[in-house]
């Protein structure tokens, strides 16, 4: 009880702390509020599944849904509209989080500076890596804890990055969708304790965990996931220096390197139990660190102190499907965003990667860890490998391994958004 009063506390305090940063924005931001006033394996097991949204509706919406003008709004309008596309979820399961729509603003006009002019970030900070058409971008965590949400282009792509602090995750999307860029801002609400964004076009509700449009004109509708490895910045110097980071020229005043939600890493405490209104999967504590993989024989999940003890494990052939094998990295040198007030002394909980284990050539590897847990090395070919996938020392230095969509985030979030995925014991 004290653990769950202790969660509510911290969420309620976050919140407070968020909306009064609203209040505090810069002039810019105040003018374009204003502006806008005046005219958003060991053995494996399958899971139970329980009601999670990936569990629910397989079939899309009629695609005629998804064109023409949207007929209403799912953010400020009926949500039961039977003008809408069939909701995937129940509307009244969407809670509201504290701040209203937009109080946490999403990004929409990104400043980014090279890694060579980038001095505010800790080697061990997290950030989010997203590599797309040539290009590789860093959005550090200290920023997107205050945002949740960046609108950007990568490689010529139009895509959002999005973080949510209550689930410790991260993924991308296009937000390209049929004849329209979708831009999204934060609603305010939470589903499952997960982020719901909506788009600015026809103010539909979207699911950050899945990408799923689930209330409203887009209900049915899902975005085309994106990559994304949340890695330390020394880590992202390394692999790509020529790489551009997010500075923090966001035209917001925030109080950027410092973690409003402090001591939410703790897993011995309770997810925020009012924002979740469905049975939690019980065979792992809530808060428990998983890395969750997107792999083509479905869904896996492997805890994280279960992998940061092996630092390499290969998905067993069903899970890998007919690809190939797939191979899962641990290093450390990760500093938690959720651990102390100063996001830059974390405690260490590492960094992860999910990759296809095979040289460029076709020949399939098999990986064991260097004794400096942070390098890997192939029995093929002897050659050294980081845990962004690359070969940075011997016969294949140069190459770079196919990732796999990696998700670190909390359990409570993983199992309920994807009840259908196999937890591996190691």
């Amino acid at each position: 009880m004290a653990q769950r009063v202790y969660s509510r506390l911290l969420a309620i305090v976050a919140a407070l702390v968020l909306v009064a940063s609203a209040c505090t924005s810069s002039s810019q931001e105040t003018k374009s509020a204003e502006d806008q006033q005046s005219s958003q394996s060991q053995g494996e097991e399958t899971g139970s599944g329980s009601d999670g949204l990936a569990s629910l509706r397989d079939e899309p919406a009629p695609p005629e849904s998804f064109d023409g003008e949207p007929v209403g709004s799912a953010l400020f309008g009926d949500r039961n509209d039977p003008a809408f596309p069939p909701p995937l979820i129940d509307p009244a399961d969407i809670q509201s989080g504290g701040p209203p729509p937009d109080g946490i603003p999403s990004i929409d006009n990104p400043i980014f500076a090279s890694v060579s002019d980038t001095d505010y970030l800790s080697d061990e900070e997290a950030v989010i890596v997203v590599e797309y058409g040539g290009q590789a971008k860093a959005y550090p965590v200290q920023v997107l804890i205050w945002h949740e949400i960046v609108n950007d282009t990568v490689g010529g792509e139009p895509i959002t990055v999005t973080y949510c602090p209550l689930c410790n995750s991260a993924l991308a999307f296009k937000r390209s969708f049929g004849s329209r860029v979708l831009d999204f801002g934060t609603s305010g609400e939470l589903y499952q304790s997960a982020l719901v964004m909506y788009d600015r076009q026809t103010e539909s509700l979207w699911a950050h965990f899945t990408g799923q449009g689930i209330v409203g004109h887009f209900s049915g509708a899902q975005l085309e996931l994106v990559p994304a490895q949340t890695l330390s910045y020394a880590a992202f110097a390394a692999r790509y220096p020529d790489g551009l980071v997010l500075t923090t020229d966001t035209g917001f005043n925030r109080s950027y390197g410092l973690n409003p939600y402090v001591g939410y890493d703790d897993e011995a405490t309770d997810p925020i139990g009012e924002f979740i209104t469905q049975d939690i999967d019980d065979r792992l504590p809530p808060k428990t660190r998983v890395v969750g993989v997107l792999a083509p024989g479905g869904p896996v999940t492997v805890t994280l102190e279960d992998l940061s003890g092996t630092g390499v494990y290969e998905l067993d052939a069903k899970a890998a499907g007919e690809g190939g094998p797939i191979v899962l990295f641990h290093a450390g040198g990760l500093m938690s965003s959720l651990d102390s007030s100063n996001i830059d002394e974390g405690r260490d909980v590492g960094q992860t990667g999910a990759y296809l284990a095979r040289s460029e050539d076709g020949t399939n590897l098999t990986f064991t860890q260097n004794e400096d847990g942070q390098t890997f090395v192939d029995a093929q070919t002897g050659s050294t490998w980081a845990v962004t996938g690359n070969a940075i020392d011997g016969e294949l230095e140069g190459q770079q391994l196919i990732a796999v969509p990696l998700l670190d985030t909390f359990w409570f979030a993983w199992s309920t958004y994807r009840p259908d995925a196999s937890l591996v014991t190691l």
